[in-house]
């Protein structure tokens, strides 16, 4: 797995030059667009209730010695609940309403790297925008409740003395694995149906954790983040998904 995280990574060395060369930017614009907009909107709903989430916290501490104190950790707490759950839901919303305009983008990416008689490419299915849309929303509700259910237990763990240290990591670990799974399925709702999707993913978990990785990093970069996180990931998941089908059919 750690061989297939290091090629995750290494291929978005690769995804500048790629889409220059297939002239892939025009296709972003909207994309890019979505993404901005969402953020902006995630960004002000963050703000406002992390105050809030924060004076619920402040309310478990009943002595009044300390209450300021605690009640400026509870606001800490709870700007960084807002935020972990702010990506999470960030994410998902940007993939899902993207993949009509993604997978142009991975056909292209497809069609590059494959010889015009290739028994993958020529078992291609067509799927209309309507589907396409349908198949974003379906697998990233799926994905949203799954990391849901996952990171909430985490995020209890990590005020736990010594073993909170280690949730951090295995929270960006999670958030990694399902960004590169969305960014993956552009190119797999071609050729995999659903749960064929589902358990080719699991199989190539280490694909999806290093695409994902340098996308929750890439969010970390002010407003040049927002901009590039979607060209960058889906270029550089398309080609590495592009690579693994190839072997499968092999």
């Amino acid at each position: 797995m750690l061989k297939n995280i290091a090629k995750g990574i290494r291929t978005y060395f690769e995804a500048f030059t790629l889409m220059s060369k297939l002239k892939l930017w025009k296709f972003f614009i909207i994309p890019i667009a979505i993404s901005i907009i969402t953020a902006l909107l995630i960004g002000v709903s963050a703000y406002g209730l992390s105050d809030n989430i924060g004076f619920y916290i402040s309310k478990i501490w009943i002595w009044e010695w300390g209450k300021e104190t605690f009640a400026a950790i509870g606001n800490v707490i709870g700007g960084l609940i807002i935020i972990t759950l702010g990506l999470i839901v960030y994410k998902h919303i940007i993939m899902a309403l993207s993949a009509p305009f993604m997978s142009p983008v991975s056909e292209r990416i497809e069609n590059h790297f494959l010889e015009a008689d290739s028994k993958l490419k020529q078992q291609r299915r067509n799927t209309t925008f309507m589907e396409q849309l349908w198949r974003g929303i379906r697998i990233n509700i799926r994905n949203l409740a799954m990391e849901l259910l996952l990171s909430i237990p985490i995020l209890v763990i990590s005020f736990i003395p010594v073993i909170g240290i280690f949730s951090a990591l295995l929270l960006f670990l999670v958030q990694a694995y399902y960004a590169g799974f969305g960014n993956m399925d552009y190119t797999l709702e071609r050729h995999l149906k659903y749960n064929e999707s589902l358990a080719f993913v699991r199989n190539h978990r280490g694909l999806a954790i290093g695409n994902g990785a340098v996308f929750m990093l890439f969010l970390l970069i002010p407003i040049i983040g927002v901009i590039l996180v979607l060209p960058l990931s889906v270029t550089a998941a398309s080609k590495n998904t592009i690579e693994a089908l190839q072997l499968k059919g092999n």
